[in-house]
């Protein structure tokens, strides 16, 4: 099984080569609305970046943890340890030996392999634990995400879910 989370809710994200994963806390909301605040990414996902208030409150949202008793939300903010500062973050959502992951890395840490490390990382960790498939939503104009999908692992599926394709890795 992988490690333990700190806070004993599941499987942490080993650190990397270049990343250091932190479990998410309501405090990353600051440095996190910087790194999160341009509006490229939403072009597939839609809506705009938040504000500082608004990550605030959603991440006290998920750092309380899923109100379903079957599920289980992990989150971690992925620290760039030789620029000591945040890239991004990966999550993952278990529900009965499933897990729905995701990533986000910040337009200014793109193109440096970062999301391919976290995810990998994230994959392999959740793979080691009780989780038995891993399942990953990628929009089909996202050449990107779905090259860091297969280098986690995941392969597309065929099946679509609000125009994403289903991207699946079992054991």
């Amino acid at each position: 099984m992988g490690r333990v989370n700190r806070r004993g809710s599941g499987p942490v994200v080993p650190p990397t080569a270049r990343l250091e994963p932190l479990p998410l806390r309501v405090a990353h909301a600051e440095e996190m609305a910087e790194v999160l605040a341009d509006p490229r990414p939403h072009e597939f996902i839609g809506g705009e970046p938040d504000s500082v208030e608004r990550l605030r409150s959603r991440y006290e949202r998920m750092t309380a943890g899923s109100p379903r008793p079957n599920e289980t939300w992990l989150n971690w903010v992925i620290l760039l340890r030789d620029e000591n500062r945040p890239v991004g973050t990966v999550q993952a959502t278990i529900v009965d030996r499933v897990a729905g992951i995701a990533r986000v890395v910040g337009v200014r840490g793109q193109g440096r392999g970062i999301a391919r490390e976290a995810a990998r990382a994230l994959a392999d960790s959740l793979a080691r634990g009780p989780v038995e498939t891993l399942v990953a939503h990628i929009h089909p104009d996202r050449h990107a995400s779905a090259s860091v999908a297969r280098s986690a692992g995941l392969a597309p599926t065929g099946r679509r879910h609000d125009g994403e394709i289903r991207w699946e890795r079992s054991r």
